[in-house]
């Protein structure tokens, strides 16, 4: 009687170790998958960008996007947008021109910095379009004497976006929406033609857009 006492107590406490085990593999199951959830939802959250960038050959194209409605672009159909980047010219030697840009959102003109006849990139050179400076520039004060470099004792700006190329599409088919992209095609003689989706500024205050062409974002804070 006794060892049959001492073999039950024996099996019901391997089936307690059993139970015991199984518990905790679910346990570390259950944490696993917690834990690759948030690594997945990590890996989609970006961190907010103006614009898309794309590489023809030599030239790179960095912060491509459609400007915000301003200074007489209303982005809506029979208007104008503005189309903003900038343009790197990676080559050490050879120079290159944007010679046209084509969309289906409307015809496009393109213009040089100072509003020269054409967008040309020197090498190891970047000409950004979009607004210049001054236009976008807010004064604090509109009784303010203008300052002059030889004033300050600073030298005349080099800043490319001081005198920016510009890139106009106007007479727009349809209107333009802030979270969609649209497609826009660079045609250089020299590197041939780059197609990006190009994004839209929301401008500020609103919701940020994310894409697969953002840069990471930090992690989120919290867990299951």
């Amino acid at each position: 009687m006794t060892a049959l006492k001492t073999v039950t107590a024996s099996k019901e406490a391997r089936r307690r170790m059993v139970t015991v085990a199984a518990l905790a593999a679910g346990a570390a199951l259950a944490l696993s998958g917690c834990s690759a959830g948030q690594i997945a939802q990590t890996a989609t959250q970006v961190a907010a960008v103006n614009g898309n960038h794309a590489d023809i050959n030599k030239i790179a194209l960095r912060n491509v996007h459609i400007v915000y409605p301003a200074q007489g672009y209303t982005n809506i159909q029979g208007g104008k947008a503005l189309i903003a980047l900038s343009i790197i010219n990676n080559s050490e030697t050879v120079p290159d021109e944007l010679t046209s840009v084509t969309t289906d959102l409307g015809p496009v003109k393109i213009a040089g910095p100072a509003s020269d006849a054409k967008v040309e990139i020197a090498p190891q050179q970047t000409v950004v379009a979009g607004p210049s400076a001054a236009a976008a520039a807010k004064p604090e004060a509109h009784d303010a004497a203008p300052t002059t470099a030889h004033e300050t004792g600073d030298k005349p700006s080099s800043d490319p976006a001081a005198k920016p190329a510009t890139i106009e599409i106007t007479s727009l088919a349809r209107n333009i929406t802030p979270g969609l992209t649209y497609t826009v095609k660079f045609n250089f003689k020299q590197n041939g033609t780059v197609q990006v989706q190009v994004p839209v500024d929301a401008g500020l205050g609103t919701d940020r857009h994310e894409s697969d062409k953002s840069g990471a974002a930090e992690p989120a804070k919290g867990g299951h």
